[in-house]
């Protein structure tokens, strides 16, 4: 199937001294800015986490006022103003959560064609063709709500792909992604905007996953303007170090593990048959994602827990750090996490959970109270009791080993996506609990915050703390993990999401 425009109608993009600020922030997100992108040209667009790429995107995506900033030079899509013409722009943003507006998966792919006027007729085929060139292959009456991150990420690129845009605005469209999501995905971009003459703007931080499959790179300088930009091999070959520098990923070996194999520590959270579900809205029982689970947290040890999309890793997550009720089996904390606490940590007050069990939410953005990255910082430690005079102390640490100190007074909702993710892993450290439960901890890293978030939670390991980490990151897994827990999705009818799961020891 065919998902596109006619021919000959890509875009045509221009910034010239381009700047933009957010309002409320003394830094230049983007700063004296001059491109030139093609009718139908893909472009890769690379740079360090905090560079101005998200910012970029949404700037041609016309989804930026003069409530939100400040603006300075000009930038054009087919010599309008952004916001003159949304109807040719299709933007998928890295939270795929903030683009699912309708509660069915047909109604929400359709939502967009409806916004730009596409006759009634030509909606349902677009919406049909849209769904299966993204490969989330369940009934048009899924409720968006029951979808995985990574099937979330899809409905969000199909519902821009049925607009048929003249400009496709990608930001880590595959980040929350399984490797064959990945493959998928990036395969059927290549060939609708190969078929369409789509312009694509990309924005991935691993270079590999995108190389043979653009045009052109751009690497966005942080100082301001482009760093480099050019075929992808050429900027590889002769800009090496400097994109090394700027924190790209570049094509080559694993990052090697670091810390020392650790010896089997204390358990602290045990599952056993473990069933794990949500209650959609309006219904009376839970849709179960994953069952017959056993896994042990253990002190000083990281388990991670991968699989397929839609296998039930993110609501597994959510059971273990005691914010989803088991629906059948049994998840209880041992005498050395609970310190005297029912053993079920489902039970426990807030304040409680905090000094016992952190955590990491797929979407940062669902755990931000605070108007200001310090004060958010706070929000844990405080409730637990500790003394302000001794948090400070604590928070500029995190800030520092973060990348978060110049943020330190903005508003989390205006951080990149890359910054958003280091300060809720942040936040989660700051009451310094003995599990840690992450889902996605490196989405949106660049590899310099890769290697300094990956140092963090080696350095908590080695203090007898539990790490469980949900991820698709196989480098991740590969340097952290002493246990993985692998999930699968169970056959069957596509609008099942149960799995079955399996320990496979890594010692």
């Amino acid at each position: 199937m065919t998902v596109g425009p006619r021919p000959g109608v890509g875009a045509r993009v221009c910034a010239r001294g381009w700047s933009w600020r957010h309002a409320g922030r003394s830094r230049w997100a983007v700063r004296e800015l001059d491109l030139d992108i093609e009718p139908g040209e893909r472009v890769l667009l690379l740079g360090a986490s905090g560079a101005g790429k998200s910012t970029l995107l949404h700037a041609l995506a016309g989804v930026l006022g003069s409530d939100d900033g400040d603006a300075i030079g000009t930038l054009t899509v087919d010599g309008r103003a952004p916001g003159a013409a949304r109807g040719r722009v299709g933007l998928v943003l890295q939270d795929p959560d903030s683009q699912a507006v309708m509660a069915r998966v047909g109604d929400d792919v359709a939502f967009g064609c409806e916004n730009v006027g596409v006759p009634r007729e030509e909606i349902w085929p677009r919406v049909h063709e849209a769904l299966h060139a993204v490969g989330l292959l369940v009934p048009l009456s899924t409720p968006t709500a029951v979808l995985s991150g990574g099937q979330k990420q899809r409905l969000a690129l199909a519902g821009a792909l049925a607009m048929r845009p003249g400009l496709l605005l990608l930001d880590e469209p595959t980040a929350n992604l399984d490797p064959e999501g990945v493959t998928e995905v990036r395969d059927a971009v290549a060939r609708i905007a190969r078929e369409a003459s789509t312009t694509v703007v990309v924005v991935e931080h691993r270079v590999s996953v995108w190389a043979q499959h653009v045009d052109r790179v751009i690497v966005l300088d942080p100082g301001g303007g482009v760093l480099a930009q050019g075929r992808a091999e050429r900027v590889l070959e002769s800009q090496s170090p400097a994109l090394a520098e700027a924190g790209i990923w570049l094509p080559g070996p694993t990052p090697a593990r670091s810390r020392p194999p650790a010896p089997v520590g204390d358990p602290l959270l045990v599952a056993r048959s473990l069933t794990v579900g949500r209650t959609p809205f309006g219904a009376r029982v839970p849709q179960v994602a994953a069952s017959r689970i056993d896994l042990v947290a253990r002190s000083g040890n990281a388990l991670v827990v991968a699989g397929p999309n839609g296998a039930g890793k993110s609501t597994l997550a959510l059971t273990t750090a005691g914010l989803l009720a088991p629906v059948d089996g049994g998840l209880v904390a041992t005498d050395a996490l609970r310190r005297g606490l029912r053993p079920e940590p489902v039970r426990w007050r807030s304040r409680q959970l905090v000094t016992r069990i952190g955590t990491v939410f797929q979407d940062p953005e669902h755990q931000f109270v605070r108007s200001r990255v310090r004060d958010e910082l706070a929000v844990g430690p405080l409730a637990a009791g500790i003394d302000r005079r001794s948090l400070a102390g604590r928070i500029d640490d995190l800030l520092d080993r973060l990348r978060l100190s110049r943020l330190a007074d903005a508003n989390p909702f205006t951080l990149s996506g890359g910054e958003k993710r280091r300060l809720s892993v942040a936040t989660a450290i700051a009451t310094r609990p003995d599990v840690l439960v992450l889902d996605e901890p490196t989405f949106g890293q660049d590899a310099r915050t890769w290697r300094e978030l990956v140092a963090l939670l080696d350095a908590l390991l080695i203090a007898g703390h539990a790490v469980v980490a949900v991820t698709h990151d196989e480098a991740l897994a590969a340097v952290l993990a002493d246990d993985v827990l692998r999930l699968e999705r169970a056959s069957g009818p596509a609008e099942d999401v149960l799995s079955a799961s399996s320990r496979d020891p890594v010692r």
